[in-house]
Parts: structure tokens; sequence; C-alpha cells
């Protein structure tokens, strides 16, 4: 029976809780690189007594252009309670991405305030969070976040992750340098958690495919050497992304006997043009080239594992391939700015650099010279760190942020003016 005095924080008549009731954790996930990265963490609240599991799906998730990636979720085993359409059209022009943005603002309005959360869940610094922690923020939802503090300078998503740094009320830190650049926008210590990042979950316990159970499931051998190849595109460059990426193309085809697993571009700014690049070369290179759209978790990280050299732009070059000692190339400035092990090659993006580069992690000497331990991330287990917090934590006046200060002394803004 509704309780006609109790309003919700949307000005909607609500049900009475029992005040016994499970902590709802909404978990929001708009691609399938992100979900691979929050599973762990949506499985152990959803094998929680104590805690109800929410997911909205949105995003990349919900478009056939991006594989319907909504259906390997669900086939993982878990329900989802809203999704959110922003209408991805495939141009991926700043108008189209700006206008998804703002049906996902409206989207996630709508949805959270049936759904009444105790709390969100975001990760990272696509446009899809930060539309999201609009709406929780203006709805005085709590927000958890997870990847802050990092830096990528070539994207807008720089910005994105650092407002929605500012709208959180618990982070959740991959390496204690990003904890401290919480800190230093302003952050109270206390709310700030050190816990690896939640991508080495996967890597550490998932029985992962033997090189010939990925080669039956997938049909294509992984005869060495074998490139892992994602591009994406680079939203503050002013070069053309098909341009961009058509060096790297231009780059695999000095290396005529590799075999190359080639997986889809993001719904960022400009993937068209790249997507158009990718179907042209896989056209022309079909018996050594496989395209996927997406190889699933499992799928993905047992082809790292197998991988001579993880290539191209993601942060799965930066995160996971280090973590099972695999030379990643890094093009470009895609992921300027992030901690990267000794397994990381840098290059510059043209085809000269990308084609040393590959010849570098393809190197006997170089390859037997990288340390037993390359992660910089952690080593797993993020996932049960992150829900504990989740369980645990006071909620009550959660939502009222004090600006932390970092001491003056020895700073160079801590003189007084002259």
């Amino acid at each position: 029976m509704q309780d006609p005095g109790k309003v919700n924080r949307f000005g909607m008549e609500s049900f009475k809780r029992d005040r016994m009731s499970r902590r709802k954790i909404c978990v929001v996930t708009g691609t399938r690189a992100e979900y691979g990265l929050l599973s762990g963490l949506m499985q152990a609240v959803k094998d929680d007594p104590e805690l109800e599991l929410q997911l909205i799906v949105t995003g990349a998730h919900l478009s056939p252009l991006f594989a319907m990636t909504v259906r390997e979720i669900e086939a993982d085993g878990f329900a989802v309670d809203a999704r959110v359409d922003i209408e991805l059209d495939g141009t991926t022009t700043a108008r189209s991405t700006s206008r998804s943005f703002a049906l996902c603002v409206t989207g996630m309005s709508e949805a959270l305030s049936r759904l009444e959360p105790d709390i969100v869940v975001l990760l990272g610094d696509r446009y899809e969070a930060l539309a999201t922690g609009i709406a929780s923020m203006i709805a005085r939802i709590p927000i958890a976040h997870i990847h802050g503090g990092e830096a990528t300078e070539g994207l807008v998503d720089e910005a994105m992750r650092h407002a929605l740094t500012k709208m959180a009320h618990l982070h959740f830190a991959t390496a204690a340098p990003y904890a401290r650049r919480i800190l230093q926008l302003g952050e109270q210590p206390d709310r700030i958690f050190v816990v690896g990042a939640p991508g080495l979950d996967h890597a550490r316990v998932s029985a992962l495919m033997s090189r010939e159970e990925w080669e039956k499931t997938f049909q294509f051998r992984l005869e060495p050497p074998v490139f892992l190849v994602t591009y994406h595109p680079v939203t503050l460059s002013e070069r053309d992304p098909g341009e961009a990426v058509q060096s790297l193309l231009d780059a695999l085809s000095h290396f005529p006997n590799a075999r190359i697993v080639l997986t889809g571009v993001n719904a960022d700014t400009g993937s068209h043009a790249i997507r158009f690049r990718l179907e042209k070369f896989v056209s022309e290179n079909s018996e050594r080239v496989l395209y996927r759209e997406a190889l699933g978790q499992r799928g993905y990280l047992s082809a790292m594992r197998l991988a001579t050299a993880v290539v191209g732009n993601s942060t799965s070059g930066i995160i996971e391939a280090p973590f099972f000692r695999v030379p990643a190339v890094n093009i470009g400035d895609r992921q300027r700015g992030r901690l990267k092990a000794a397994s990381v090659i840098d290059c510059e993006e043209n085809e000269a650099a990308i084609r040393s580069a590959l010849e570098r992690a393809m190197d006997a000497n170089f390859r037997s010279s990288l340390p037993s331990d390359c992660s910089l991330y952690g080593h797993g287990n993020a996932a049960s760190r992150i829900k504990e917090v989740l369980k645990s934590s006071t909620l009550n006046g959660i939502v009222l942020k004090r600006f932390y200060d970092l001491p003056s002394a020895g700073h160079p803004l801590g003189k007084p003016l002259s």
C-alpha cells in the first residue's frame, strides 16, 4: 500500500521500504569493454544475500552496429533492469554524439526514478557514464566511480573522467598515483580506495582457452606471430581518424606471415571512418585476418594470452597485456599519461614507427628482458574489495561533499602573494 506522505528524491510517490531490505547497487554499462571490467563486480553483488544488483544497459550494447552485446550480458546470467537506447546511428559525428548524450541523460533519469537505487556504480570516462553521473547527481543518488584519477591526454574522456570524480562520493582507484590525483582534485581521503584494476580479476581466475579450443571456437588459426589489434578514435586529435588507422594497417602489411585478430572500434566520434578502413583491410587479407566486433571476455583474454603482441591504442594493452607478460605496441596519444609497464612499447602514429615497434615486440632479446611481473595495476581481486566498500559504507549524508584542500607547505601555490 502506498504511503502518500512519502515522496522519493524525484518528487514521485514511492512505496515504503522495509528497514531490513537489501541495499540496491545499480551498475551501468554502455560498451563491451566496460562490461568486461564490471562483470566480476556485478557477480559479486549478485551473489551477496545482503545486496540487490540492478543493471542498466545503454550505448553500444543496444546497437546492431556494435553486435548487440546486451545478448552477451544476458547469456552470462544477468537480468537487465532497464535499457536506455541512445539511438547510435553509426555516423559518430560530434553532433550525433552530443544528441546521444542528451538522450542518455533523459533516459537515465527515467530509469533511476523507477529503480530508486541506493548507489550507482560508474566506470571510467565515457559520455554514457558522464550522462548517468549528471542524472544521479541531480537526483541526489550516491555515486561510486571506478578508474578515476587516470590520464588519457589524447581524449575528451580525460575531462569526463575528472568531472565524474567531482560528482562521485566513493572512489576506487587502480593504483596509488591515481588515488593521489583524486585527492588532488579535492576528494576526501577516507572515500578513496586503491583496489587495483577490475580487468585483472578475469585474467587471474578465468579458465582461459587453450590454443586448440580458441581456434575451434573462432575457426581461425593462431600460428605465431599473432597480433591482437584494437584501434579507437583519438578524439582530441586534429588528424583524420581514417588516415590515422591506415598508418597502422600499412605497418601490419609489412608482416605478411602474421595472423591478425582484429576487434571492433568503439562508438566514439570518428569511429565510422576507422570502421571503413578496417573492413577494407579485412576484405583484402581475409586469409590471415579475423575481424570480430566482440570476442567476449574469455575469448579476448585468451587471444591476448596467446598473442605475440597486443597492438593499437586500447587500455587493454596498458593494463591486461602486462599481466600476461605480452608486449603491447601502444600507438599515438590516446593512452598518453597512463602508468605503463616495461612491456609497453610507445610509438608515434606513423607507418615507420609502428613497424619498428612491432619488430621490437617480436624481438627475442626484448621479450626475455621483461620482468616476470610486469603489472602496475595489481593482480586481481578488485571486485570483492569494491563490493565490500559498497556494502559497508554509510550512505547517510554522503551526498554532502566538502572540498579537501592539500597542505600548502612546500607547494608552489602555497606562498603568499607579494
